[in-house]
């Protein structure tokens, strides 16, 4: 009877402080206390970013001159009595060529610094310094005999003729039409009688 009332107590006792430690548990630290450690951790670039992040190669129109930004080819004028057209854009290449006509029209095909490689109506030419050409539009007769009008119209008076061969000033062009000055006269004559003057370009 000793030993079952011993039991009982000792289950009594084990009851109430089971009871005692629930209710005196640790409560969990609220959330708005909770400080959350953060560590930023840098990537390294993948191949293909560090691909697309390099420079790429700049890709030019070949029809613009990488150092003016102008058309080519295009046509430009002879600014003195005399124009070394050498082999390559520099001093130190060979002359080739030797232009000796003040006016004449020359194409340019290439530019490299301050260098531009021209030829005249024949083909011939080379690398020539900046610095002998001109703006300046000019034409070269193509035809013999070539007739230049009153009015951009055939069936305008005829003014004068040049020969084949003959350099002049050109004023505008338009419509396949040239108005030029050749020793003083002026005159309208059809594009396709120049060389100097692509067909259909407009001139102002």
């Amino acid at each position: 009877m000793k030993a079952a009332t011993a039991i009982a107590g000792i289950a009594m006792c084990c009851l109430v402080g089971g009871a005692s430690a629930e209710v005196t548990r640790p409560v969990a630290r609220p959330a708005s206390l909770t400080v959350p450690t953060t560590q930023t951790v840098p990537l390294a670039a993948p191949d293909a970013v560090v691909a697309v992040a390099a420079k790429a190669p700049v890709v030019r129109d070949p029809n613009v001159g990488p150092v003016t930004n102008l058309p080519l080819p295009r046509y430009v004028s002879l600014k003195t009595g005399e124009g070394n057209a050498r082999r390559g854009p520099g001093l130190t290449h060979r002359i080739d060529w030797v232009f000796t006509r003040a006016g004449m029209p020359l194409r340019i095909t290439a530019e490299f610094e301050h260098w531009r490689r021209v030829e005249d109506i024949e083909g011939f030419g080379g690398w020539v310094h900046y610095s002998l050409l001109s703006g300046v539009r000019s034409a070269i007769v193509s035809q013999d005999m070539a007739e230049f009008r009153t009015l951009p119209d055939p069936a305008a008076p005829v003014s004068f003729q040049a020969e084949h061969g003959v350099i002049g000033k050109v004023i505008s062009c338009e419509a396949d039409w040239c108005r030029m000055v050749i020793d003083g006269q002026r005159g309208w004559v059809r594009t396709a009688a120049l060389w100097g003057v692509e067909p259909g370009e407009r001139v102002e």
